[in-house]
């Protein structure tokens, strides 16, 4: 594999905006390219885009205009954009092109798998982050880090490659001995957080203190216990403790990000949360009544935009 000198970024949400000020801080304005369709472009030259309220001098690129395929290629659109994205980007994925997808729940990598092939992807879950973003404007005051690693049984040159890029130039990765079972352990806390924030109108504190949201959180997380159990990734107890210590350490005044979207009037990641837990249950006959009601009510939340 050749080292990585080139990165294109899709998506220009508070993660996007963070690996962006990241990569380009690192490498130069010239090497990172922000890749989007002509309009968006526009938009991002007139509006700007700020990170922690300084203005970014990013290299904001027409993929439809590019083309040299990138080194490594970042996903950090919503699920509900990626399709469109794949469609813009495919003709910047060469033969030795990386590809990292940040989206949240565990159906990015099948799709970008069948798109360019599952051997060009190094699978990834970014955590420990606490990040918004309104408007053009990206707060992120936790910069967390990115979880990369490959299934069982994949060939480890692109992780490999991957992590020596991060290696030089200082950027903050952890390498779980199982990433099928860290993107599961993501998703249970999402599952929960995220959603039943979004639904009972809350901050971090409104999960972080006894009451209705707080226990649906850990009901909704329960579910996605039985789940993977059945799907082969079994979670525990311990991982829920894991996740519980995490949230109590969280600011409670921040937000998860579904409930920045519902705040904003955006459409959320729900189909990622529970619409993979109810799709998944139904196939193994698993009764997850608690996820069925928080999907409902998010749908509900969504059609009153």
């Amino acid at each position: 594999m050749k080292s990585i000198q080139t990165v294109g970024i899709v998506g220009l949400g508070a993660l996007g905006v963070l690996y962006a000020h990241q990569f380009t801080e690192a490498l130069g304005r010239e090497h990172v390219k922000i890749l989007a369709d002509s309009k968006r472009v526009a938009r991002y030259r007139s509006e700007g885009v700020y990170f922690n309220d300084e203005l970014c001098d990013f290299n904001y690129v027409d993929a439809g205009k590019e083309t040299e395929p990138v080194d490594l290629l970042m996903f950090a659109v919503k699920f509900g954009g990626l399709e469109s994205a794949i469609s813009e980007c495919r003709h910047l994925v060469g033969p030795d092109t990386i590809i990292l997808s940040i989206l949240n729940g565990i159906a990015s990598e099948q799709v970008l798998g069948d798109a360019f092939g599952p051997e060009k992807l190094v699978w990834c879950v970014a955590q420990k982050m606490s990040a918004l973003k309104e408007g053009n404007r990206a707060i992120c005051r936790v910069t967390g880090e990115l979880a990369v690693g490959v299934p069982a049984g994949y060939d480890t040159a692109r992780l490999e490659a991957l992590t020596a890029f991060f290696d030089s130039i200082h950027f903050t990765y952890s390498q779980p001995e199982d990433i099928r079972f860290q993107k599961w352990s993501k998703l249970m806390i999402n599952t929960g957080c995220n959603q039943s924030a979004m639904v009972y109108e809350c901050t971090y504190a409104g999960i972080q203190k006894p009451g209705e949201a707080r226990d649906t959180m850990i009901a909704a997380m329960r579910e996605v216990m039985q789940v993977a159990t059945a799907e082969g990734t079994p979670l525990t107890e311990q991982d829920m403790d894991f996740w519980m210590d995490a949230i109590a350490h969280m600011d409670p005044t921040g937000e998860p990000s579904m409930r920045q979207d519902g705040k904003a009037h955006r459409k959320s990641e729900v189909e990622l949360f529970a619409g993979t837990i109810r799709r998944l249950a139904a196939k193994h006959g698993i009764s997850v009544p608690v996820n069925d009601k928080l999907y409902q009510r998010v749908k509900e939340l969504e059609d009153r935009y």
